[in-house]
């Protein structure tokens, strides 16, 4: 056989295979799942007749991928702190099921693995931080030996080390929430629930925290993330999801979250004339108009090159075509708004 015949043959054995493998082991290509949820239901019943049943989850279904920061935003009442109990097994599903690792909840062995900083924690304020996270260590069933070792580097990745001595009583929000994300880094876990971790904290110390999130990230570890501060959310997360009555209403990264709908900034070269306003109040397009440029909200590409089109039929003169991004927040509150009983 020939060299050309051999290369021809090997080329052809290897797009076999890269065709092949990846159907046959599809998990081998797809992303681990470290925390998902099935079809999550939870029912509080008030009183002891139960009366007027809460619905705090409602066929809720979530997977987050390892290695992620992944936030949960939504209004109070939510469901957020549910679900995070549930994972924790801290409460019961009414149905559904749900999975930390792989391992099916509730499971003990998954606790060794998960670390956790729930919001508004509090501390016996008669110990000093670095007692605080000898404690938490050892009910973690941790060696002492172990223990001990870890303490100094954490103290110092969350910037707590010249304050390890002092009786937590003296701390103030921001030393808490420091001292509460070492806390919940002790046992080296692969997952990490952090309720409000920058609760308190001052914009230096929330830049250093989430300096910490994303080492830990690049270590491969897993973040949960729940926080109220969408700045910040917005900042550090890879991907997002929005829950309101215990419904999941969108889940996305933060760049899908904050582009989707079109609002578009459109350039030109004044005077813009009043035929055009008249032509796109007819089109029924929601604009905007300043003297140098107009802002229009449209739903699709073919509306704005509807909207060029009418520019140009003028003999307008285009400086500029932008497409605008939301905030995390306003995305956030739109669709809030767009959930809403008419």
């Amino acid at each position: 056989m020939s060299i050309l015949g051999c290369c021809s043959s090997f080329s052809m054995a290897v797009l076999v295979l890269s065709i092949a493998i990846p159907t046959l082991f599809p998990y081998l290509f797809s992303a681990m799942i470290t925390i998902s949820a099935t079809s999550l239901s939870k029912v509080y019943r008030n009183g002891l007749l139960n009366k007027r049943p809460v619905t705090a989850l409602d066929d809720f279904s979530l997977e987050v991928e390892s290695g992620q920061i992944f936030s949960l935003l939504g209004p109070n009442g939510a469901g957020k702190t549910t679900f995070i109990k549930i994972l924790l097994s801290l409460a019961y599903p009414t149905s559904g099921s749900a999975a930390i690792l792989g391992e099916q909840l509730p499971s003990v062995p998954v606790r060794s693995r998960v670390g956790y900083l729930p919001e508004n924690h509090r501390y016996p304020g008669y110990l000093t931080g670095e007692q605080v996270l000898r404690l938490f260590g050892q009910h973690s069933g941790i060696p002492r030996a172990a223990v001990a070792s870890r303490i100094t580097p954490l103290m110092q990745m969350v910037g707590m080390d010249q304050w390890r001595k002092m009786k937590v009583k003296r701390y103030s929000k921001g030393m808490l929430q420091r001292i509460g994300l070492a806390q919940a880094l002790i046992n080296e876990p692969e997952v990490i629930f952090l309720d409000e971790p920058t609760d308190g904290v001052d914009p230096v110390g929330r830049k250093e925290i989430r300096d910490i999130l994303k080492n830990l990230k690049n270590q491969g570890k897993t973040i949960f993330l729940n926080s109220h501060l969408l700045s910040e959310v917005e900042l550090i997360s890879d991907r997002v999801a929005i829950l309101d009555k215990g419904k999941l209403l969108k889940t996305g990264t933060v760049d899908e979250l904050t582009t989707e709908g079109s609002r578009y900034q459109i350039g030109f070269v004044p005077p813009l004339p009043e035929a055009i306003r008249i032509e796109a109040a007819a089109l029924v397009l929601p604009i905007s108009y300043g003297p140098e440029a107009l802002t229009a909200e449209l739903k699709s590409t073919q509306e704005l090159n509807r909207l060029i089109d009418l520019l140009r039929n003028h003999g307008v003169e285009l400086t500029s075509i932008t497409r605008q991004r939301s905030t995390l927040e306003e995305s956030f509150l739109s669709l809030l708004k767009r959930e809403l009983p008419a």
